[in-house]
């Protein structure tokens, strides 16, 4: 019998809808009234591994028949004086490819006046106590207007799941906050940091990282990964284990690096035992990273 010689049909790839404005994404997400369970994955944009894996996740918590939406917007607000939101990379096709190959149904890619229909908001939320600290510290207001544009985000897309990385874990942890304290009937999902095989958690911004710079970043986990070795000892040995590695590192410009509490991030005290959150950000050349990891304490 003769071989049949036919090229084999291609996997199909889904693909995702692009919308830009709230009437668009209405119409694509909602395309019926059959009730099913939908997820938002929202991004920035300039997507990577690191957001391929929020929409599968997102994927699995509503199955083959659910929705999944993901949000591509640079949100102005959280960019404050000299950080960089011109800057900040702007890959629309790429990501459109990459959402919908991984489970995205849709892509709400609004311009600046779409979401911000009457200009720059007079009322925002405020991310209180939470916010003040460590990334708020360093990035004054950069969590009201964080939370500012994931509550408008919320009301638009109207999920039952939305999936945050962990890698924000100050965002994360102030995001869990208000949908408990505003009754957002929503359940927030969150997933674990992807990282290079060398240990460098995946960010938007490695892309600005110099080959040497990037050597150089390293240091952030390993310190990360030392901290997180030592909390059977401690919370002091935690953080002196992970300030060990920092220290003998070159080219590092430390911002901080604090063992917290996952609940209220909050400096953990000396006393402290159970789940952790071991944070850092600094510079490394001119690009700012965050990482961290969640620690045992014992």
């Amino acid at each position: 019998m003769a071989r049949d010689k036919r090229p084999a049909k291609a996997p199909k790839v889904r693909t995702a809808v692009l919308t830009r404005t709230v009437e668009e994404f209405e119409a694509a997400f909602w395309p019926d009234e059959q009730p099913v369970d939908n997820a938002v994955v929202m991004t920035m944009g300039a997507l990577h591994e690191g957001h391929a894996a929020l929409v599968r996740e997102a994927r699995r918590q509503v199955g083959k028949d659910g929705r999944v939406a993901v949000t591509v917007f640079v949100n102005p607000l959280q960019f404050g004086a000299g950080e960089d939101l011109d800057r900040y990379p702007r890959t629309l096709d790429a990501d459109l490819a990459l959402a919908g190959e991984t489970g995205a149904d849709v892509v709400f890619a609004p311009s600046v006046e779409e979401v911000y229909p009457n200009g720059e908001p007079l009322v925002r939320l405020a991310a209180g106590p939470m916010g003040e600290g460590f990334e708020g510290a360093s990035r004054p207001g950069h969590f009201d207007g964080m939370l500012t544009v994931v509550a408008k985000l919320l009301h638009i897309t109207d999920p039952d799941f939305a999936v945050f990385g962990e890698k924000d874990a100050q965002q994360l942890a102030i995001v869990r906050r208000m949908v408990a304290d505003l009754d957002f009937d929503v359940e927030v999902v969150g997933v674990p940091t992807v990282r290079e095989e060398d240990g460098l958690a995946l960010s938007s911004r490695n892309r600005f990282l110099s080959e040497a710079e990037r050597t150089r970043a390293l240091a952030l986990s390993r310190a990360l990964f030392a901290g997180r070795d030592a909390g059977a000892q401690g919370p002091k040995a935690v953080r002196e284990a992970a300030a060990a590695v920092l220290e003998g590192a070159d080219g590092i410009s430390l911002d901080y690096l604090a063992l917290v509490d996952p609940l209220s991030f909050t400096e953990a005290p000396d006393d402290f035992q159970g789940e952790a959150v071991l944070a850092v950000a600094a510079r490394v050349g001119s690009t700012r990273l965050i990482d961290n990891v969640s620690v045992i304490v014992r």
